[in-house]
Order: C-alpha cells, then sequence, then structure tokens
C-alpha cells in the first residue's frame, strides 16, 4: 500500500498531547498552522506541472506558492518547539480551514478569469473546496485552463484528507465531531491509536485515502481504454476520483458526471459510498477482519438508508409521467442521486428540478443526514441520528416504565449519558443554524431582486451548511451559486466553514470562558 510521507511532522506535533496551563496558548496553535500552510505547497506543485504542460499561465501557482511559503513559515517562527493542547487545537483546527480557504482563493484571483476573478466569489470556490462542498459559482467553464479546473479538484481532495486527519488525530482527542462516539462503534478501544505513534496512525490513513483514490481513477481510465467511457481520459478519470473519494462533488466538466457515459457514472457510486464509510472500518477490513464492518451497527444503519432511499425514489421516478427516462436510466440516476446527496459527494447524471416534488424532497431530506462518522462526509452524520432515534425509543420506553433503567447501546457497548446530551445538542443546534440561514437567504434574496421560492432557500442553505453543494432552482445541479448576493455568498462562506469543522471548534472561541480563562 502506498505510505506517504509527513515533511513537517504535523500529525506527529499533533500527537504530543500535554495538559497546558488555562492560558491560550497562541504560538503554538498558529505554528502548526503555519506548518500546514508550508505542506500546501506541495499540492500546489501538481497544477503547476500541468500549467507548463498544457502552455497555460504559471503565475497562479507560483504566487500562490511563494505566499503560503512565506505565511507559513512566518507563522512557524512564531511556535519553536511548543506543543499542542487541548485548548490550542480548538485555535488549530478553526484557523486551518480558514488559512486554507484563503490561500487556496489566490489561485482563481491571479488567473482573473470568469465569476472567481471577484474576491468574494474566489473565497467561495476555495472555501466550498477546502470543506468539500461542492458548491461553486462557475458559470463559463470554457474560460478556465485545464490547471486552474484541476485545483478545483486538488483541494476538494486536500478537505478531505484534512479532515480524516483530525477526526483521529484532534477531534477524537477533544470529543468531538461524533468521534467520542467512534470507540464504541469500531469495536477499538482508542481510534487515536491504530499505531504506537498519531504521526504512522495519520501515514497509515492517508495511504489507505491514496489508495483508494488510485484505485478510483485506474477503473475509470480502464474504461475508457474498454470503450465504454471515451470521455474518460486520464485528466478527468483524475479529477473526478479526486472528489468521488473525498465526498466533495466539483467537476472539471459543467455536466459533472453526467456528461460521461453510464459505465463510468455506475462505477463511481461504490466510491462514493465508500468515501463516507468510516475509515477506521475499512483500515480493519483490509487488514484482513472482513466481518468488521457487518458487526457495526452504524454501518448497517448507512446501508440500510442508502438502499432504502434508492427503492424510494426509483419508485417514485418509474411512477413519474414526467420523468421519460428508460428504466436502466431511472434505476440509475435514483442509485446515483441518492448515494451522492447522502454521502454529501454533490455529483450529478442529471437535472433532478424536473423531478416530481416528492421525489425532490427525499434528497432535501437526504441532506441531512450525511454518512459515517470517521469518514470523508458532511452533514449530521448518521451516528447522531442513531443516537437520537434510540434515545426516542428509550424516552417512550420510560414513559411507561418509569423505574426502568436502560441504557443507550451502539453495537452492543453502552453509550454514556454525557455523549447522548452532547448529540441531542450538536443535532439542535445544527437544525436552529439552517433556520437562521434559510431565512436570511431568502430575506436578503428578496432585497437583492433574486426571486427564490421557500423551498429554494431551504435548500441553499441545507447544501451550503451541511456541505452537499447542489441545492434546487438556480443553484440546482447543473446551476451556480453566483446568482446570490455578496452578503449571502459571504454568510455561505462562513457557514460551510462552520460546519466542516462540526461547529464546535468555532463556537468555543466565541464563548467568553475560552478567552479569560
Amino acid at each position: 500500500m502506498l505510505s506517504l510521507p509527513d515533511p513537517t511532522g504535523i500529525a506527529d506535533r499533533i500527537g504530543r498531547w500535554r495538559r497546558r496551563p488555562v492560558r491560550v496558548r497562541w504560538r503554538a496553535s498558529l505554528g502548526l498552522v503555519g506548518s500546514i500552510l508550508v505542506w500546501l505547497a506541495v499540492p500546489l506543485s501538481f497544477p503547476l506541472v500541468l500549467a507548463g504542460y498544457y502552455d497555460e499561465p504559471l503565475l497562479p501557482f507560483l504566487v500562490t506558492i511563494t505566499v503560503t511559503l512565506g505565511v507559513g513559515r512566518w507563522l512557524e517562527r512564531l511556535s519553536g518547539d511548543a506543543d499542542l493542547g487541548g485548548r490550542e487545537a480548538f485555535l488549530m483546527v478553526a484557523l486551518a480551514w480558514l488559512f486554507v480557504g484563503v490561500i487556496g482563493a489566490i489561485p482563481f484571483l491571479v488567473a482573473g478569469e470568469g465569476a472567481v476573478s471577484q474576491p468574494i466569489d474566489a473565497l467561495f470556490e476555495s472555501m466550498s473546496g477546502i470543506t468539500t462542498t461542492g458548491a461553486t459559482v462557475l458559470v463559463d467553464f470554457s474560460v478556465h485552463g485545464r490547471s486552474i479546473l484541476m485545483w478545483r479538484q486538488v483541494i476538494q481532495w486536500l478537505g478531505g484528507l484534512g479532515v480524516l486527519v483530525l477526526a483521529i488525530s484532534v477531534l477524537s482527542r477533544l470529543s468531538i465531531g461524533g468521534t467520542q462516539l467512534m470507540e464504541t462503534e469500531t469495536q477499538t478501544q482508542d481510534v487515536h491509536k491504530l499505531s504506537p505513534h498519531i504521526e504512522e496512525t495519520a501515514r497509515m490513513l492517508w495511504s489507505l485515502y491514496a489508495a483508494i483514490t488510485l484505485a478510483c481513477a485506474g477503473t475509470l481510465y480502464v474504461l475508457h481504454l474498454a470503450g465504454v467511457a471515451p470521455a474518460m481520459t486520464p485528466y478527468n478519470a483524475l479529477a473526478h476520483a479526486l472528489t468521488a473519494v473525498a465526498t466533495a462533488g466539483f467537476s472539471p466538466d459543467p455536466g459533472s458526471v453526467g456528461a460521461f457515459s453510464r459505465a463510468a457514472q455506475w462505477t463511481i457510486v461504490p466510491f462514493m459510498f465508500i468515501g463516507a464509510t468510516n475509515f477506521i472500518l475499512i483500515y480493519y477490513f483490509v487488514r484482513g477482519d472482513w466481518l468488521r464492518p457487518v458487526r457495526n451497527e452504524e454501518f448497517r444503519y448507512y446501508v440500510g438508508v442508502a438502499i432504502g432511499t434508492v427503492v424510494l425514489v426509483a419508485l417514485l421516478l418509474l411512477t413519474d409521467p414526467g420523468v421519460s427516462f428508460p428504466l436502466e436510466a431511472k434505476l440509475r440516476h435514483a442509485t446515483f442521486q441518492v448515494v451522492s446527496i447522502l454521502t454529501t459527494t454533490g455529483f450529478a447524471t442529471v437535472d433532478f428540478n424536473g423531478w416530481s416534488p416528492a421525489a425532490k424532497h427525499v434528497l432535501f431530506l437526504l441532506m441531512f443526514l450525511g454518512g459515517m462518522a470517521g469518514s470523508t462526509t458532511c452533514s449530521i452524520k448518521l451516528l447522531r441520528w442513531l443516537i437520537v432515534l434510540k434515545g426516542f425509543r428509550r424516552d417512550l420506553f420510560t414513559a411507561v416504565h418509569p423505574d426502568a433503567v436502560r441504557p443507550i447501546r451502539l453495537s452492543g457497548s453502552v453509550v454514556e449519558e454525557e455523549t447522548v446530551r452532547d448529540v441531542y445538542a450538536y443535532t439542535l443546534v445544527s437544525v436552529v443554524i439552517f433556520f437562521v440561514l434559510t431565512a436570511f437567504i431568502a430575506v436578503d434574496a428578496a432585497r437583492a431582486g433574486l426571486v427564490l421560492s421557500e423551498f429554494e432557500a431551504m435548500s441553499a442553505a441545507a447544501a451550503t451548511f451541511f456541505n452537499i453543494g447542489p441545492a434546487f432552482g438556480v443553484a440546482g445541479p447543473f446551476g451556480s451559486y453566483h446568482p446570490f448576493s455578496n452578503a449571502t455568498k459571504a454568510a455561505m462562506i462562513v457557514l460551510m466553514w462552520v460546519g466542516r469543522i462540526e461547529i464546535i471548534p468555532v463556537f468555543v472561541l466565541l464563548t467568553p470562558a475560552y478567552w479569560r480563562s
């Protein structure tokens, strides 16, 4: 299996976890962010090479590499050898995604092409990329070079990779992001100690992530060689593999995956599904523990939800007189779109704006689910909903039997009551933020003269805050978020950022106690 180096020792520095004084140590947080920015120069070299190969301008990537190295080195010098403590980790997690999002916008601005030549749109596109949202402001794809379009794919792949590392090395230690449940659900005593050192754990995850990506790209290219996916060139195969496994959804083609053959569409489905599967389960599966996923209650729930909603949407399409696709196409579009939205990937094979209200509302509800904890997926995640459902069922039971003691269990293990309360709180806060963003989008659209129905405003709020990508209406699967006002796009940028790092790291920074202690 491919082994990726960790040249900056980022994961190892995260792993040296100690109890710190109550004072927040800015230097440790900013220094680690600096290490991440220095490392960002490595993936930037790939679109730089492509720009040279396709005879496109090199300046957008040369400028970005210079900036990220300069800022990164300056921030690194602030920290020295300081280790990262729990309090500093909140700040680091929030700033890392913010800084990379800002740096990632520089190639768009320097290139100066299309909608992303404006700062707010460039930042929107970059933040959508690093948060693996997949919402785009691009209108005319033809004005952008292949290297710029590939940068969109690369930054999404980096976002998926970053989430994996943070989930195992940082969020699990802070007991946020659903990772406080992963030890129970994966039957692993300590999810961030799959190996003796966190750096080795990170490398194993990176290797697995890269191997799955290469498998996806290789499979798509084989279809091209076989003549069943003629448009799936090496460029397109790699571009779509990067964002399928990252459950991200950007495509260098305005027609998304719908621009490619049905064989390519069917092939991408399992890779989206794998990307939204807990990578700890995948790790044990490839090590030979093939029954580990079957014993995992969340995985069974994930499979059940996917199959159930595919069947439901397929039936709705089969009985919809307004949908004139052949039988195979209806089944393919139903399967693809359900998996794409459930896993928060956001690819599209068809403009589902034309589907029946029932089918569209099923897809809308899927936006609130997401895949498994410990994966590259976004949204609330199925593990939390499983806890909520079990908690509600327990409440009904104890209402009839008030003296009964009935703990919530996952895969046979008891879930601590503190964790159950955290899940309730997170789910409630997520729903509240969604409604506030919906109201803001609707009011601002009316102010700006953008015609937007309430359902379209709700879908745009869910698609950005839960990092889904496509919405309904103007921001549909083949549409763009460019028509929204700058105020709305700014709000979406903030909430894509907040939603991707699962709310808590940002909200903690807003509490007075964090800064006073």
